[in-house]
């Protein structure tokens, strides 16, 4: 009791929780791809919106390097939207961003598979600021919001609410969130350098004045769903396993998204997919055979509402 005392009162040092939500993409991903689970959060009465970037923007970041350049965009999203009371259409929604700054943000972002800037360790990354235009609000937040996090969206956003220096910054997000959801998030520690994020956020356990829920598909074992499945699950275990023994959601088995240290746990009911791999561009491409099975079965992914429903129930504890 003593404990959950002290969380209470950490929590209102940080002011009040604001009825209001961000979602994080995933890798590769952008706000548009997350329009339906935006839609299906306001129509519940839960003011929402996404970060507000195209897919393209995840370039600099490709091959396992430094998420600075969407850690500018999580930022400037949440203190707007604390500033603005949780007004998500006073948001802004540009970062001033061309494909030029983001060759030039490719050529600088640090670490990775080819070592950037010398290492693919987080801590030794050199100070590199991504570009684009991140003006901070002229008014102090009223609250704290919540933040939900797809895929790597939620690991990323584990390095926000951290108050550690990531790539010469520490963002401090636990100031402005009040609750995490992640969702089919890859929490593990794995080997290869996409994983170094991860790992740095596994040295420290959740904020202890931020809720957290890590929230897990299933139903799609490695063994029997496609060669994209079982090489995802394989690709997120760090015994060298071929990832044909594991249950998951299709791209994260279910041990991964569990991995988050402080947070609650929830492995939904019935089978739950990633994404919704035949409701958008390209998906029957990359996916062929989670697109095809979730099709003909009419399988639901975390934004349906069937999911939703069970996840959300946890969140809206918050107000």
């Amino acid at each position: 009791n003593s404990n959950n005392n002290n969380n209470k009162n950490n929590i209102i040092k940080h002011g009040e929780n604001l009825k209001a939500a961000i979602i994080v993409p995933g890798f590769l991903t952008g706000a548009d791809e997350f329009q339906s689970l935006v839609d299906a959060m306001n129509a519940r009465g839960i003011p929402t919106m996404a970060v507000p970037f195209p897919n393209w923007h995840w370039i600099p970041c490709l091959g396992g390097r430094s998420m600075r350049p969407m850690l500018e965009r999580i930022d400037h999203a949440v203190q707007h939207l604390c500033a603005n009371g949780g007004d998500i259409s006073a948001v802004p929604k540009s970062f001033d961003y061309n494909i030029i700054d983001c060759c030039a943000d490719f050529k600088d972002n640090p670490g990775g598979v080819l070592e950037v800037g010398g290492s693919a360790e987080v801590d030794n990354y050199p100070i590199v600021t991504p570009r684009g235009n991140f003006p901070p609000p002229t008014q102090e937040a009223k609250g704290r919001i919540a933040l939900v996090g797809h895929s790597a969206g939620g690991w990323i956003s584990r390095i926000y609410l951290s108050d550690r220096n990531y790539g010469g910054k520490a963002y401090n997000g636990s100031k402005y969130v009040h609750s995490l959801v992640t969702l089919g998030s890859p929490h593990g520690n794995a080997p290869g350098a996409a994983f170094r994020g991860v790992e740095w956020c596994n040295r420290e356990p959740l904020p202890s004045s931020v809720r957290g829920l890590a929230v897990s598909g299933s139903g799609f074992p490695g063994n029997s769903s496609g060669q994209l499945t079982q090489n995802a699950y394989s690709f997120c275990c760090d015994k060298g396993t071929d990832g044909s023994s594991y249950d998951g959601d299709g791209l994260t088995p279910i041990f991964s998204a569990l991995s988050f240290e402080g947070g609650d746990k929830m492995i939904l009911d019935g089978a739950v997919t990633h994404f919704p791999w035949s409701d958008v561009f390209g998906g029957d491409i990359f996916a062929p055979d989670l697109s095809k099975t979730c099709k003909e079965q009419n399988i639901p992914w975390y934004g349906s509402h069937t999911a939703l429903d069970q996840w959300l129930s946890w969140l809206e504890k918050s107000w």
